[in-house]
Parts: structure tokens; C-alpha cells; sequence
């Protein structure tokens, strides 16, 4: 699966909902399946930037970059999981290339507080900075 049909099927399993309690609810069911390795719950893999504490690992074998992560808090740790979900087993490549349009599609990015909003693009800007890393060891 393309990163752009991992995004579309985010968008699909949105568009169904209006309340955005219900959109908050499919976010953090989303995040409560989204653990990480006890060992990577490290200050190393934290995220700077966020609000909330948001783990991210990632691990690079033959040539795809697969993540890991979690948070201890519900929106940030559906956001996480979603990122991971569209980005895990692709190369550093198609992730460093990616748009990430589907945050606009559900409309999270007017629903997030500036908070939460800073928090999902330091996730976004870790992430591609692990793609970067393990795309100039290629």
C-alpha cells in the first residue's frame, strides 16, 4: 500500500462522521492499539516540541523504515498511530517526499490547539528527519 491509499484510507474511515466528538473518539481508538518497545520509552526518542510525551522509534531493514510509537496522552497517541500507519514499511525516500494531506482532509488541523497542533508537526518533522538519516546511509 501507497503512502497516498494509507492517507485515503484515514480520510474514508472519517468520512462518515460529522461530530467531531466522534472524529476525537476514532483518533484515540486509534492510539490506544499504538504501543512502543518499553526500551525506546526513552528520553532520546522524545519528541521535542509536544505538549504531551510522544515516543518515536524507527528501525530501517531492507530499505523500508518501520515505526513505533505512543504517547501518554489519547489525541496525541491517535495522532502518533495514524503517522505511523501511513508512513511504517516505506523508503526513507517515499517518506521524505510524502504530503501528508490527510490532516487537512479530516479537518484535524482546525479541530488540534496550537499545542497539539506544534506536537503533530514535531511527530511529522522527527519522522522524515529518521527517513533523511537512513536515506543517507543508502
Amino acid at each position: 500500500m501507497t503512502i497516498n491509499e494509507a492517507q485515503d484510507n484515514i480520510i474514508a474511515d472519517f468520512e462518515g462522521l460529522d461530530d467531531w466528538l466522534d472524529k476525537y473518539q476514532l483518533i484515540i481508538d486509534r492510539g490506544m492499539a499504538q504501543k512502543i518497545d518499553p526500551q525506546y520509552k526513552t528520553p532520546q526518542h522524545l519528541i521535542e516540541g509536544c505538549q504531551s510525551k510522544v515516543w518515536i522509534h524507527a528501525d530501517y531493514a531492507d530499505g523500508k523504515v518501520t515505526y513505533q510509537a505512543e504517547s501518554n496522552t489519547e489525541i496525541a497517541g491517535g495522532i502518533a498511530a495514524m503517522l505511523v500507519e501511513i508512513l511504517s514499511g516505506h523508503t526513507p525516500r517515499e517518506i521524505m517526499d510524502a504530503d501528508l494531506y490527510f490532516i487537512d482532509r479530516i479537518g484535524l488541523k482546525e479541530h488540534l490547539s496550537p499545542t497539539r497542533s506544534n506536537g503533530m508537526l514535531a511527530m511529522m518533522k522527527q519522522m522524515k528527519l529518521y527517513a533523511i538519516a537512513f536515506n543517507s546511509v543508502n
